[in-house]
């Protein structure tokens, strides 16, 4: 196979390489990169098994050189995985729970979450490009939690990137925020008046809008992405679901995958490991409120609602980047329609209807309601002793709902941040407080820097809010101000 490329989701006339989705960040028409199902690096069974015996970095390694092998020497690569996935700065356990079921503990990073995962690879990728062509890039992010702080940890004090990250005000916890505020120097955080997806349609226009960059920075291309919008945040999210097989499976047995979701990386990137040839025989996506993807296959309508508050907050998302992904991967197409100037007027439209035969075969999904995170929380601690926080509480509800209480098949929940992210939830739920992290006790005591969008979001007819040009020129504003001082 030679070198890998990758298309817009709105526009499959656009092919470039990784370098260039992974610079650009959104590609044209404000589509997504992606990679057709032919393209997938396949994985033989004997590599597959190798595997059991590898550390993560190594798995890595494997999983992610046949995506890269065109544009990134070997020992480059290996060198930036091996430092990416040190045990001692990002230890990755997978434990027991009950009969076949394990949960994947990938909250020991930096910022005690998941996404410290695929923001270091993110993060190493960038810089070894950039230096190579002596380029600059501001990473735009939006975060419903953990997202901006992990992004932030891991292009802190990088000196070509600049990081700018948009937080819904009162939707994140004080911990979540503090590991983006508290860092400074080229990450700049901006608390907006709004929730996720109003951060997300910023982000978005922000990287669209190739006039004010080129003004600002004399270069259109200044701006990317390191969203799970951006494939430099996809492809590492493959390398999961192949550590966690590595560790628990037994004489072949496929595995299942509960993977809590919000934005749909996560499960993206479950969705093209099992592509490149891991047993995987269902992925289960458990939802907070926010039941768009699974309304959407019981009744093949994608109906984007107002979103709603949950205890499980990195996943309060009613339109999911990555469902644009996941729908082209089936064969459809679904895309936000927008005025001249970039602002979305529908979400969520669907003009080619993916098969849905293959989607309901391999996805299983429900919605878990907010009682029920703090239900599921109590009944893994009471049972089995084990302490999960929110977004854990969703991926345990809907396998143990999938598998009707009887956990005899092989199954690994993904089990995304610390519980002392969350201590309130964790101490309603099972009347004991977690500990606090070490590194987020230290934050606590730290000088916050935050840029304030105060302006108000429009509010669409159906009680639903959208940024509005106001927010965004706000925004620009601020950013002038920021990137315009010497």
């Amino acid at each position: 196979m030679g070198q890998i490329t990758y298309y817009s989701t709105n526009d499959k006339s656009e092919r470039v390489n990784f370098e260039t989705a992974l610079m650009n960040g959104l590609a044209s028409n404000y589509g997504l990169y992606m990679l057709s199902k032919e393209d997938v690096p396949r994985q033989e069974p004997a590599a597959i098994k190798a595997m059991r015996d590898m550390s993560y970095a190594e798995i890595a390694f494997g999983v992610l050189y046949p995506f890269l092998k065109e544009e990134i020497m070997r020992a480059d690569l290996r060198e930036m995985l091996e430092d990416a996935y040190d045990d001692t700065e990002i230890p990755t356990k997978v434990g027991h729970v009950t009969g076949k079921t394990h949960i994947m503990w990938l909250t020991q990073g930096p910022t005690y979450s998941f996404k410290d995962y695929a923001a270091r690879f993110f993060g190493r990728t960038l810089n070894y490009f950039l230096k190579k062509s002596d380029l600059r890039r501001v990473v735009a992010v939006a975060t419903s939690g953990d997202t901006g702080g992990a992004v932030a940890d891991a292009l802190h004090g990088l000196d070509r990137v600049a990081n700018v990250v948009f937080f819904p005000k009162g939707s994140v916890t004080e911990r979540q925020r503090r590991q983006m505020t508290t860092l400074g120097g080229n990450v700049y955080a901006f608390e907006v008046n709004g929730d996720f997806d109003v951060c997300q349609a910023l982000a978005k226009r922000l990287l669209g809008d190739k006039e004010f960059a080129g003004e600002l920075f004399n270069d259109p291309d200044r701006f990317t992405s390191a969203n799970s919008i951006s494939v430099g945040r996809l492809l590492p999210q493959a390398v999961y679901p192949f550590f966690a097989y590595s560790r628990v499976a037994e004489y072949d047995e496929p595995m299942i995958a509960s993977v809590p979701s919000g934005n749909f990386g996560d499960m993206m990137g479950t969705v093209i490991a099992r592509e490149m040839g891991l047993p995987i025989s269902k992925i289960v996506c458990g939802v907070n409120e926010n039941d768009e993807f699974p309304e959407f296959l019981r009744t093949e309508k994608y109906v984007v609602r107002p979103s709603k508050k949950s205890p499980s907050s990195a996943m309060i998302v009613s339109n999911p980047s990555n469902f644009a992904r996941l729908i082209d991967l089936y064969g459809g197409h679904v895309y936000d329609k927008r005025d001249d100037t970039g602002n979305v007027i529908q979400e969520g439209v669907m003009d080619i209807r993916p098969d849905m035969g293959s989607m309901r075969r391999d996805f299983y999904s429900i919605s878990v309601s907010n009682p029920d995170h703090y239900a599921a929380m109590r009944e893994v601690y009471e049972q089995f002793g084990i302490i999960i926080e929110p977004h854990g509480a969703v991926g345990w509800r809907a396998l143990d709902t999938y598998l009707h209480g009887n956990h005899d098949r092989l199954a690994v929940i993904y089990e995304t941040a610390d519980p002392g992210k969350f201590p309130d939830d964790v101490e309603k739920a099972i009347g004991v407080t977690p500990d606090v992290p070490e590194r987020i006790a230290k934050q606590a005591k730290l000088k916050e820097r935050i840029y304030s969008i105060d302006n108000a979001p429009n509010v669409k007819e159906d009680g639903s809010i959208v940024l509005s040009d106001s927010q965004y020129q706000k925004a620009k504003e601020v950013i002038r101000t920021i990137f315009s001082d010497p």
